[in-house]
């Protein structure tokens, strides 16, 4: 992101502040790329869980944007959803901490929430799942699974982990939503999107930062890829979204891919720590 460097270094730092909190309520993903990923991760579950998730497939998949839909205005969950992985150095950004209290030790509070909270938000879901499981309280465990469902697909998106979140800093406005909804909602009958069977994740925050990480090591090639797409043109067509799509549908359609292996591991995680408790058939 060396051009996004070089436009930060001419702000003063006040001016950067105020940039990025501008930009903070942008998500990435859009709802049928949301929906894609939920389908297909119940796919990913064991026997022992799929009757239940297999009978409220409908409704996870059409709660999976529900935290994008904050209950107030002033309520602060629009930090949730990302994480400016490129605020903190260079990657692999080893100046942030993982673990949360030692992020705010070291940068403040409020400098960790305006910068996004994504990694440590699916460690608090993850736990708020098992509980759920624990307490056999069906009704919320599909809520929750539903709200887990959302930022862990939100990590794999690349525009979650940067602070051009809309690719207006890199002289490409707009390539974000063009990556995420405007090709998914022309191509989506043409992905074949293969998950992997879910996986126990041994430590949620932390593979939460590895997903976040594998993502935004995808950015310079979307970039790269929107520039190609639109050279010699002056619309965003047809035209320019079969070339883009040409050059980074293979990577949409990993990183959805492993999108629904990460819900699916997650919410098998959640109930293997729980204590494997019998689901009900719906």
């Amino acid at each position: 992101m060396t051009r996004l460097r070089c436009f930060l270094c001419r702000i003063p730092p006040a001016g950067v502040a105020l940039l990025f909190v501008g930009l903070s309520p942008c998500f990435g993903w859009g709802q049928n790329a949301d929906r894609v990923i939920v389908n297909k991760a119940v796919d990913t579950l064991p026997d022992e869980m799929l009757s239940f998730f297999q009978a409220n497939r409908q409704f996870l998949v059409l709660h999976a944007a529900d935290p994008e839909e904050p209950s107030t205005p002033d309520s602060g969950t629009e930090h949730n959803s990302f994480i400016r992985l490129d605020h903190y150095g260079d990657f692999p950004f080893a100046a942030l901490p993982h673990v949360y209290t030692a992020a705010v030790s070291k940068f403040s509070r409020r400098t960790v929430e305006m910068y996004g909270l994504l990694p440590w938000e699916i460690g608090i879901y993850s736990k708020k799942l098992t509980e759920a499981f624990q307490a056999h309280d069906w009704a919320e465990a599909k809520l929750t699974a539903a709200a887990l469902a959302y930022y862990v697909a939100a990590a794999h998106d690349p525009f979650n982990t940067t602070l051009d979140s809309t690719g207006t800093l890199a002289g490409q406005p707009g390539v974000s939503g063009r990556f995420g909804t405007g090709l998914v909602d022309r191509y989506q009958l043409f992905f074949f999107v293969k998950p992997n069977e879910a996986a126990f994740v041994r430590d949620p925050t932390e593979h939460a930062f590895d997903m976040a990480l594998n993502a935004h090591a995808w950015l310079e090639n979307v970039f790269l890829a929107d520039r190609r797409a639109h050279e010699t043109m002056n619309l965003y067509g047809n035209e320019y979204f079969d070339r883009f799509y040409a050059q980074v549908g293979a990577i949409l359609i990993r990183q959805f891919s492993d999108a629904s292996t990460d819900v699916g591991s997650y919410w098998m995680t959640a109930w293997i720590n729980a204590g494997r408790p019998p689901l009900p058939p719906q």
